[in-house]
């Protein structure tokens, strides 16, 4: 039984075989990529900082103690610091240049602040030291 000529359009023939292959062979690619890139932004952390004290000096300061654990201890970290007004907002933030040194190094650092504080925190830490808290 043969179509009515005209009615349903041209027919369609398979793609070649090697075009399915390429397909899949990018889309395998495609997807390596992917996950690699996740990995890289939401795997493991070279650096980690966490806060493990805080005094409230004064309405205006706060000293913060924070622990730094570094996969490369032979590079230097800048760490950045806050602290929390009552209200929420941020009251204050300070950049600490931790040195080369340990793998696990602990600091603390006085934070100045424009509302009286009732926490001080660490916000995060990175290799990428800005010039200006360079020793070299």
């Amino acid at each position: 039984m043969a179509l009515p000529e005209g009615r349903y359009g041209k027919t369609r023939r398979p793609a070649p075989g090697w075009a399915r292959w390429s397909l899949a062979v990018i889309a395998v690619l495609v997807g390596a990529l992917v996950a690699w890139i996740g990995y890289r932004n939401l795997g493991t952390q070279p650096v980690e900082a966490k806060q493990t004290a805080f005094q409230v000096v004064d309405d205006a300061t706060v000293e913060i103690t924070f622990e730094v654990v570094r996969q490369t201890p032979e590079r230097p970290v800048v760490c950045i610091v806050r602290a929390r007004s009552g209200d929420g907002d941020e009251a204050g933030r300070r950049e600490v240049l931790v040195p080369a040194g340990a793998d696990t190094v602990r600091e603390t650092t006085v934070l100045k602040t424009s509302k009286p504080p009732v926490t001080g925190e660490v916000f995060g830490c990175s290799y990428q030291v800005p010039q200006y808290l360079s020793t070299r």
